[in-house]
């Protein structure tokens, strides 16, 4: 059994007919066939019904198909690590970043990658999360880090990093500071939070809306830093999501009945990536998920 086989063999069933996986993998027709059916006499089986107009796995192919996949994909791994060590990765990654992100690991990241792999041209565009799921589909960003609630545009593929509830940031001693706080009690307060678009705003909107409460926002910026530092000069209640509180002299108040959690994730687009965005994708997510 050859890995070229195998290859072969998958591009057939992704592309539907001889025809085209030839075409795809730039052989010949003839040598395709004859290799998968080289492959299906060294395992005794047949692996194709080659019966109708399109061809379809027979019982032993349908088996055979994903250890196929697994082992293309287990020498892909092996190769692009290769690489790695061998400074080989080369080539242009356009990554966007939700407005504001300040998350140490992933600028440390970004910085250590043009100091390991100086082949790699890395453009960075920071927006708002639904713009950035936008330019990821149209394909203007290969990856993006973005903050999102429920799930991410159809034709997305989202690593997450963060999945955490809402809560509201109040000095301490404010009369709001207490267990069991609801949306519904933040009535009376100025309420500030995330711009529209953002994964934070979302959730809070939803979950609003979820319990019948029209949401409200007094005050909206792009940073929560810059939120957090209003909240702490009394111009209202900051919503936002737990981790972004962390350090500030204010309280973390659970929101009890906010049921729409805020997400932060990588998101990218179905299919294959050039060695470079995986590259990046692979060291962000071991990154932010340690």
């Amino acid at each position: 059994m050859e890995i070229h086989q195998l290859r072969y063999f998958a591009a057939i069933m992704d592309e539907g007919t001889f025809t085209a996986a030839a075409h795809r993998l730039h052989v010949s027709q003839s040598g395709i066939s004859t290799q998968v059916a080289k492959l299906e006499l060294e395992l005794g089986q047949q692996l194709l019904d080659r019966s109708g107009r399109r061809i379809r796995l027979t019982p032993a192919g349908k088996a055979v198909l994903p250890l196929a996949r697994n082992a293309l994909a287990a020498l892909e791994a092996i190769k692009h690590t290769a690489d790695e060590f061998a400074d080989a990765v080369r080539g242009q990654v356009r990554l966007g970043m939700i407005m504001g992100c300040s998350i140490p690991a992933f600028l440390d990241t970004i910085a250590d990658l043009g100091h390991t792999h100086p082949g790699i041209e890395l453009s960075l565009h920071e927006g708002y999360s639904d713009d950035l799921q936008a330019q990821v589909l149209a394909g203007s960003l290969d990856l993006a880090l973005i903050g999102y609630a429920g799930s991410v545009a159809p034709g997305l593929e989202a690593s997450i990093v963060i999945d955490e509830p809402i809560a509201a940031a109040v000095p301490a001693g404010h009369p709001l500071d207490r267990p069991n706080l609801r949306l519904g009690d933040l009535r009376g307060e100025k309420i500030l939070c995330l711009c529209p678009g953002t994964g934070i705003r979302a959730a809070y909107e939803d979950s609003c809306r979820r319990i019948g409460i029209g949401p409200r926002v007094d005050i909206d910026a792009s940073s929560p830093v810059a939120l957090l530092r209003l909240t702490e000069r009394g111009a209202g209640v900051a919503v936002l999501s737990a981790s972004s509180m962390q350090g500030t002299g204010l309280q973390t108040v659970p929101l009890t009945d906010a049921a729409t959690r805020a997400r932060l994730g990588l998101v990218t687009r179905g299919g294959q990536h050039s060695p470079a965005a995986q590259l990046l994708r692979t060291r962000l997510l071991a990154a932010l998920q340690a």
